[in-house]
């Protein structure tokens, strides 16, 4: 019975890094600063259900706006 050679292969997968100043400046945000942002957002808009997302969100941009220029 012959013998059959089966190539074995790997792939090598590179993943990018993210930004250096998005790393940076997202580890010093805590949820607490994005979390009170985001409630006066709530409020700000008159404490109208269904747009928590939206308002973590630009809390997070917010922050971190704010963070990088100070930098």
């Amino acid at each position: 019975m012959a013998r059959s050679t089966v190539k074995k292969t790997t792939k090598k997968v590179l993943t990018m890094p993210a930004p250096a100043t998005a790393r940076t400046a997202s580890a010093t945000l805590s949820a607490q600063e994005v979390a009170q942002r985001a409630f006066e957002l709530y409020c700000a808009r008159g404490q109208q259900d269904g747009f928590d997302l939206e308002d973590w969100l630009q809390a997070e941009r917010e922050l971190l706006a704010a963070k990088t220029s100070a930098a």
